[in-house]
């Protein structure tokens, strides 16, 4: 894998590049009319759907978390809420999303957010040499191994996608 993310990079590619974590740049034509970012990138990138990742900030009532899932997933916030240990959880408000991570909604990215965040990743990525996950905009991934998520965000692994 190519290392990029210069000093004009995201957020995100500058985390990456300063780590040492080896990693590439996946950009693709971003459509403004589509909702589904994830799927987007997927099927852009004419990658497996299952390999894409997508990065969700949920409200626990005593802050801000990261859960990140397969794109082909939803986040079970039950299964969610039992990993962080609270009764139970919403997602996010969008402008808290936005404020918090410092990036905008569709291209939120688990790496070099503004306030690092409590971060959940499912456990199916693991079963990847290599995943996908926004790159700190709309219209950008990078692709990197799970181990390296894990170490960078300080993930916990747990099941937390529902299919």
């Amino acid at each position: 894998m190519a290392r990029h993310g210069g000093p004009r990079g995201t957020p995100a590619t500058r985390v990456l590049a300063a780590a040492g974590v080896p990693f590439t740049e996946r950009p693709y034509p971003h459509d403004p009319a589509v909702a589904s970012f994830g799927r987007e990138a997927a099927e852009a990138l004419g990658v497996d759907p299952a390999r894409v990742f997508k990065t969700l900030v949920v409200d626990t009532g005593a802050g801000l978390a990261v859960g990140i899932v397969p794109v082909d997933a939803t986040l079970d916030l039950k299964r969610m809420a039992a990993v962080l240990g609270v009764k139970r959880m919403g997602m996010a408000d969008v402008n808290d999303s936005e404020r918090v991570t410092g990036y905008v909604a569709g291209g939120i990215s688990p790496l070099g957010q503004r306030r690092r965040l409590t971060t959940v990743l499912d456990a199916t990525a693991l079963d990847h040499d290599t995943v996908l996950v926004s790159g700190g905009r709309r219209g950008f991934d990078v692709e990197l191994r799970p181990d390296d998520l894990v170490t960078l965000t300080s993930a916990v692994i747990a099941v937390v996608a529902a299919r």
